[in-house]
């Protein structure tokens, strides 16, 4: 099959008669085989149980939508990871956000790969293997949400799940040229989400088109009274038409490039591109920005992740992957 996974695209095909959900989730699994399981996920559903499910789909307005999460979100039945085999669990129940997607008819494949606990934006740290770019194997796919990042891209799923604290669900997005949905805090339900910074993190959505992410979302952001930072007064998620002259912020200062000049050859380039085709340049101030990044890695929030982990750290540090260990460790100085 050559079809796309996009949601519009299956919805019609459904209506037509042209494929059912069974036949869509087949041939999801004969992709994954094609293209190999590892690095991407870590832990698939078995196919004959996710056919099982497709047949039997609620007619929601997911119906027969196959998806993703990464493995730091539970799924009841399966282990989750967060990348780290030593930390494994199975989990009892899934996450408020999935049970919201599968009663609204999302067939759920499999669970992905990520930097370990979250933590990383390039996605190469991890023992289940290092995803890559969905269009360039030499280049990183992103992360911490690399493998739901380049699920998407490579036609895996429709529609996965990823988290994003600093960037770990836009990144990947970015690099692999897919839609990524950083929500407003509060909106999706972290319950069921072992966290990186519990005060910062959310689930995000990574999918092929804006408005496959705008469907997504409008069944994913409910209020979860067992969510400590949910918001019961969130807004209906709505789609706003695009202004008519683009307005883009481009930050101002001392901007770091770490020495990499074709990096910051092509980003002023783009710079110049959005401007060329009459986009409002608006310069903004770096720093505060660069300061709240710096809270994350290198100040006090650091220790939200070291809590997370709990006390695997210092019984078998060798479980954890060199880097996340010394930015964990770096806690203790905060």
């Amino acid at each position: 099959m050559t079809i796309s996974l996009d949601i519009a695209n299956l919805e019609r095909l459904y209506a037509q008669g042209g494929t059912t959900p069974e036949q869509i989730v087949s041939e999801v699994y004969a992709r994954i085989r094609r293209k190999g399981v590892q690095p991407d996920w870590i832990t698939l559903v078995e196919e004959d149980a996710a056919i099982a499910r497709a047949r039997s789909a609620a007619r929601g307005p997911l119906y027969g939508i196959p998806f993703a999460v990464k493995d730091n979100i539970d799924v009841a039945g399966l282990p989750t990871t967060c990348a780290c085999r030593d930390f494994a669990y199975v989990a009892d129940r899934s996450a408020t956000v999935v049970e919201l997607l599968e009663q609204e008819g999302a067939i759920l494949i499999g669970k992905t790969n990520l930097d370990q606990f979250a933590t990383g934006l390039n996605g190469t740290r991890s023992p289940y293997g290092i995803p890559t770019s969905a269009f360039n194997p030499d280049y990183i796919s992103g992360g911490s949400s690399s493998g739901s990042a380049v699920a998407v891209a490579s036609g895996l799923v429709s529609f996965s799940l990823g988290t994003d604290t600093a960037g770990s669900g836009r990144v990947p997005a970015a690099f692999n040229n897919i839609v990524g949905l950083k929500p407003t805090k509060g909106l999706i339900s972290m319950r069921g989400v072992v966290p990186a910074c519990r005060t910062q993190d959310v689930v995000s959505i990574f999918a092929l088109t804006v408005a496959d992410t705008a469907r997504v979302a409008s069944t994913a952001i409910a209020f979860d009274e067992e969510d400590a930072f949910a918001r019961a007064d969130a807004p209906r998620f709505t789609l706003q038409a695009a202004p008519q002259r683009l307005r883009v912020g481009v930050p101002q200062g001392d901007i770091p490039f770490f020495g990499d000049e074709q990096y910051e050859s092509l980003y002023r380039a783009s710079i110049d591109r959005m401007a060329s085709r009459g986009a409002d340049i608006i310069p903004i101030d770096y720093a505060p920005f660069a300061q709240a990044a710096a809270m994350l890695y290198a100040g006090p929030w650091v220790a939200e992740r070291l809590a997370a982990v709990g006390d695997l750290i210092h019984r078998n540090p060798d479980a954890i992957h060199p880097v996340v260990r010394s930015i964990l460790l770096g806690a203790r100085d905060k």
